[in-house]
């Protein structure tokens, strides 16, 4: 088995853990509001893919703040209109301000996919 394909299974298994658990993210603004956890998986082609009902999507709108959660096999970059933040893997991040934000892998690749969020 090569390093890359136990990278994906071990990743795969702690997010399945995780969202079994009902692992839940509090918005900063209420510690008693649940948010919905996206996932973001590795997956060939392309890399990353945010995992919605089963599938994966290169594009994501959602309404009102939502948590994303990297099972990538690296640290994600989200990048929006004055909004930068690196999410490690097995990390959880909430995003609570309205807009369009940019998600890529840290040291990607040049066919690796962009993601494309946009929060309503």
């Amino acid at each position: 088995m090569n390093k890359r394909l136990a990278i994906i299974i071990l990743t795969a298994a702690l997010g399945a853990t995780m969202l079994a658990s009902g692992v839940a993210v509090a918005s900063s603004g209420s510690s008693s509001a649940k948010l919905r956890v996206v996932p973001i998986v590795m997956a060939d082609p392309g890399c990353h893919w945010f995992k919605v009902n089963g599938k994966n999507k290169l594009r994501l709108t959602v309404n009102g703040p939502t948590a994303f959660r990297n099972l990538d096999e690296a640290a994600l970059i989200f990048a929006g209109k004055n909004f930068k933040r690196h999410l490690a893997v097995g990390k959880t991040l909430a995003v609570t301000k309205a807009g369009v934000y940019h998600i890529t892998m840290v040291g990607q690749h040049k066919d690796d996919n962009n993601l494309l969020l946009v929060v309503k």
